[in-house]
């Protein structure tokens, strides 16, 4: 029997039983407040989140993704939901050994015994649509073999409808939230199909694969829509390397080579890979990056990725009036800071923010290890003023998964990079 609720009925039930978790959640804080002056908002959003997580968890496929996506601040969510979302990259129980030798046997054709010449039956790795494992190709050499769950791709619709009833009682903007959900579903379609991410990896792998940075290679034979084969990187992941207690010059060489690798992408002006996050990520012992997950790419349309860019440098040199155009093109803002109150405290707030952001940039070298630049992004995202109105086009879900998700891992890393080379990418982008 599958562990894996697949059907609509099945999936619904959980949904449901989150939504009115939720709901409970929120009528018993106010209950509490009306009536003595115990209940923090902090607490309630955070055992919201866990209970949300939680179910999630059992649903993994799309239920997870939208958690992932949600994971690292944006800015409309409440802080303590992104800080117990975050486990949905890494903290997923797998499916049981008897499902995953028959996910082989239907994709493709034999048990894994027949097919490889050894194959570890307990994954090494298990996130939100699939699971990883271990195998040796009859040729001897070591593959990552990753299996999609049953039947998440037939659930994306369905998750994607029973979540919008759940979000909407943390979202003010319903609206606007169903094109962040319809982003996401798009995304989840293509992430789905596991020939689209063997394409993916043959395009990154000769793009980037060098003397600093190593990509897997697809093995197309042994792949299906449903099961990925690719060559295996050995390697380990952040908090593996940081538990070895390794030198400044350590995490600096890692640190370069991730910063080096985002701002490579920005040159090539090709597919983004658009999931930094740590279990995306290997350092491997002869001092390479490893990349090894391709199934969120994005290739932005140019207009936006420009105008995205072009915020860098306009917020360091303080250009106000192009600072609000972009702002207005990109749907930061909704309307003049000058004549709307509520605009011109959101704006204010964004545009401090920006410069913040764009702070590593304005030096030759920037020190991601510094404690008072990590507690003044944290300050932003926590006080953001409209904590949960969703603002910015679409594509900022994925901009801002990417670069944010770059600052966040390099500042668990405590890392210190060379800047200039990146920011003249970025300005000679713009000209």
């Amino acid at each position: 029997m599958s562990d894996f609720p697949s059907t609509k009925f099945e999936r619904g039930k959980i949904f449901a039983k989150t939504g009115l978790q939720v709901g409970k959640n929120y009528a018993s804080h106010y209950l509490k407040s009306i009536t003595s002056k115990n209940g923090s908002k902090s607490s309630l959003h955070k055992k919201n989140a866990e209970d949300l997580f939680r179910e999630f968890t059992r649903l993994k496929g799309t239920a997870l993704k939208i958690a992932q996506s949600f994971s690292i601040d944006n800015g409309f969510l409440p802080d303590e939901f992104s800080e117990v979302m975050t486990k949905a990259q890494y903290s997923v129980p797998p499916i049981n050994r008897a499902l995953v030798r028959s996910i082989i046997k239907r994709e493709l054709g034999a048990y894994p015994e027949m097919i490889f010449k050894s194959f570890d039956t307990n994954a090494i790795a298990a996130a939100s649509i699939g699971q990883v494992h271990k195998a040796v190709l009859k040729s001897g050499e070591t593959a990552a073999v990753k299996i999609q769950y049953p039947g998440v791709r037939d659930t994306i619709s369905t998750d994607l409808a029973l979540a919008r009833t759940i979000f909407r009682q943390i979202v003010s903007d319903s609206e606007q939230m169903d094109i962040y959900l319809e982003e996401i579903r798009n995304t989840l379609l293509k992430e789905t199909d596991y020939i689209e991410e063997g394409k993916s990896i043959d395009r990154f792998h000769t793009r980037f694969a060098s003397e600093t940075v190593t990509t897997p290679r697809w093995i197309p034979e042994f792949s299906t829509e449903r099961v990925l084969t690719m060559t295996f990187i050995e390697g380990i992941h952040l908090q593996e390397f940081l538990d070895q207690n390794p030198s400044k010059e350590e995490r600096d060489h890692f640190g370069q080579q991730l910063w080096d690798f985002f701002h490579n992408q920005v040159e090539d002006r090709g597919e983004v890979h658009a999931d930094t996050h740590p279990g995306n990520f290997l350092f491997t012992n002869d001092g390479k990056l490893g990349v090894i997950d391709f199934g969120c790419v994005k290739e932005f349309p140019d207009e936006f990725f420009t105008d995205y860019l072009r915020l860098l440098p306009t917020h360091l040199l303080r250009n106000e009036k192009e600072i609000k155009e972009l702002y207005l093109r990109l749907d930061v803002i909704k309307g003049d800071p000058e004549t709307d109150k509520k605009e011109k405290l959101f704006y204010d707030f964004c545009k401090n923010y920006g410069f913040t952001f764009a702070m590593p940039y304005a030096e030759d070298s920037f020190d991601f290890g510094d404690t008072e630049y990590r507690d003044l992004i944290r300050e932003y995202t926590k006080n953001a003023p409209v904590s949960n109105e969703p603002r910015g086009n679409k594509h900022f879900i994925y901009t801002t998964r990417v670069h944010l998700g770059l600052y966040h891992f390099l500042m668990k890393l405590g890392a210190e990079v060379k800047t200039s080379s990146s920011r003249n990418i970025v300005e000679k982008l713009l000209q």
